[in-house]
């Protein structure tokens, strides 16, 4: 088995954490798992994610949480039908095994397509709100000349990659909050030609936080609406988070990309008088971040208050309280860019 095999390849008996850092690791949303040597699964993002929303501990092994059906091909098949396959399904990649389960090869995606997969077309036609009126200080003196959103990531602006990963869903349809350098940023779309979207401008006065100018849109929105900070890249599954959202009967639904950290030192917990009451030796964490994406319901829109400075988290605090639902949807820390960070924007896009 060749090194780029290997990479994919996971125990039966690994944990769920330490399946979510491979996936990172290696760039892949999809591993094969091995159990006796042989082939025995497909473990996919959507797995874990499933597992995460259940609560279920992240040092729990894999074979836990796998599903019985599998995407495989065998030694037999036609290349043609193999082909057809991966297309269908938009997968990776396609083990190949022998009649005794054995792991003989592995097709990969770029082995026989020249573009990227592509995630299965879906029609979500949701309006798609960004904000967009901070003034970028985290990326001085870069935001000194241009507005964040038309900071260059690539060939195209910021902005534009994070709506057309919008556009590729479905959703044509935004709404931009601006207020630092905002005719630049209207200026600059407005000049775009053959873009495949409408986009409306709602402009604030002064700093309104992170949803404070949302009550600028009151009677404008009447259905499920997505938010996005301006600074942020998601590549992630955006129907099954609409999925997520819709079939628990969230109010808001906040997209967390599931971030481990390692101590590098022993850490100590005291009790009363200091006495010592336990030692863990270069301990792990397993937080949920949030990323800056959102799904929400319209009648909110309704509850931000008027002309006030606002955080979208002072919404959900509210919501909380008073008992109603906010869900998270767990995304892995690979799939999330928050290309606002000055050292993570010259880590991604500098080079290009």
């Amino acid at each position: 088995m060749n090194n780029i095999i290997s990479e994919i390849c996971i125990p039966y008996n690994a944990t769920i954490i330490s399946a979510l850092k491979q996936m990172d690791a290696v760039k892949h949303k999809l591993l094969i798992v091995i159990k006796d040597n042989k082939f025995y699964r497909l473990l996919s993002i959507g797995d874990i994610q499933r597992a995460i929303i259940k609560d279920i501990d992240m040092d729990s092994q894999i074979h836990t949480i796998l599903r019985d059906k599998n995407t495989v091909a065998t030694i037999h098949e036609d290349l043609n039908i193999v082909k057809a396959s991966m297309k269908e399904r938009s997968n990776e990649f396609m083990p190949i095994v022998d009649d005794n389960n054995n792991l003989v090869d592995v097709i990969f995606w770029e082995d026989l397509f020249e573009s990227q997969p592509s995630p299965r077309k879906s029609n979500l036609n949701l309006p798609v709100i960004i904000m967009a009126g901070g003034q970028g200080s985290r990326l001085r003196p870069l935001t000194n000349v241009l507005p964040k959103p038309l900071i260059p990531i690539g060939e195209q602006t910021m902005m534009e990659d994070i709506m057309d990963r919008f556009v590729d869903c479905g959703c044509k349809r935004f709404y931009i909050s601006v207020n630092y350098k905002a005719d630049t940023i209207k200026r600059y779309f407005d000049n775009l030609k053959g873009k495949p979207y409408e986009i409306s401008y709602f402009q604030e006065d002064k700093p309104l936080g992170t949803a404070g100018s949302l009550h600028l849109l009151n009677g404008q929105i009447n259905t499920t609406f997505f938010v996005s900070n301006c600074d942020i890249i998601i590549d992630d599954d955006y129907s099954e988070i609409l999925k997520y959202h819709r079939e628990n009967k969230n109010e808001i639904t906040v997209v967390a990309a599931i971030k481990n950290m390692s101590i590098p030192y022993g850490t100590l917990e005291t009790k009363e008088g200091g006495l010592l009451a336990d030692i863990k030796e270069k301990p792990n964490f397993t937080y949920k971040i949030n990323t800056g994406m959102y799904i929400l319901e319209p009648h909110l829109i309704n509850e931000i208050p008027v002309d006030e400075f606002y955080h979208i988290t002072f919404l959900i605090e509210k919501l909380m309280k008073e008992g109603r639902r906010v869900g998270v949807y767990p995304i892995n820390e690979g799939s999330w860019i928050d290309v606002g960070n000055w050292d993570e924007y010259l880590k991604q896009f500098a080079q290009k």
